[in-house]
């Protein structure tokens, strides 16, 4: 991508199929793709998935404690997967599933 979409917008484009993922499977894809390999980059990005949440557009399905480190360990991980209105606002900021 050369020009790349706000990662909110990303966030919710691979949501868009419908799946439930845990925030540490969508955080490395964007982390990959965005190139931001810091701690920084890696709390930013879930961040903005809370955030997608706490607007309705995300539902929180299911949480468990990292106790491998996959994200990082002992951090409390949420599976998530999008909601109507999520849909409804992806389909409003033209975006598509992958």
């Amino acid at each position: 991508m050369s020009e790349k979409r706000p990662i909110k917008f990303r966030i919710l484009e691979f949501f868009l199929d419908g799946k439930a993922y845990w925030n540490y499977e969508i955080v490395s894809k964007i982390q990959e793709e965005y190139g931001m390999k810091s701690s920084y980059g890696r709390d930013s990005i879930n961040f903005d998935i809370i955030e997608l949440a706490s607007g309705g557009m995300l539902k929180d399905l299911e949480q468990k404690v990292d106790e491998s480190g996959i994200y990082k360990k002992g951090f409390l991980l949420h599976r998530y997967k999008i909601t109507d209105f999520g849909i409804t606002r992806a389909s409003d900021a033209c975006l598509r599933g992958l």
